[in-house]
């Protein structure tokens, strides 16, 4: 019979709380489920116009309209021409504001904010 002393089991114990510490904090700091956002892209407009995200959102413009658009956020993404029923899709990384607007009908705009 293996004799365990009160020290070693104490070591034990104290191993094993500081790994389910650990695994507490790594799993506390991981991000939410990321949304899945969609934009339609009908009639000269946007909709929703104005959305509000977290970091790691996905939003996805689809074009159903019967002539080509685009998304545009200066500095911060720009899609193709987008022909009818074609999609862009953007991924955000970083909070702030992200105004975006058609470049092919300037008119058009709409407004993200991430947090």
């Amino acid at each position: 019979m293996t004799s365990v002393s009160s020290r070693g089991v104490g070591r034990h114990l104290f191993a094993c709380l500081g790994l389910a510490a650990a695994a507490v904090l790594t799993l506390g700091s991981l991000p939410a489920h990321a949304q899945e956002i969609k934009v339609t892209i009908d009639n000269f407009t946007f909709t929703p116009a104005e959305l509000n995200l977290k970091v790691g959102d996905t939003v996805t413009w689809t074009n159903h309209d019967d002539i080509p658009h685009t998304i545009v956020s200066a500095g911060k993404f720009r899609s193709k021409t987008l022909d009818t029923d074609d999609s862009f899709t953007f991924t955000f990384a970083a909070a702030g504001d992200y105004k975006y607007f058609c470049s092919l009908h300037p008119h058009m705009t709409g407004m993200i904010k991430v947090e």
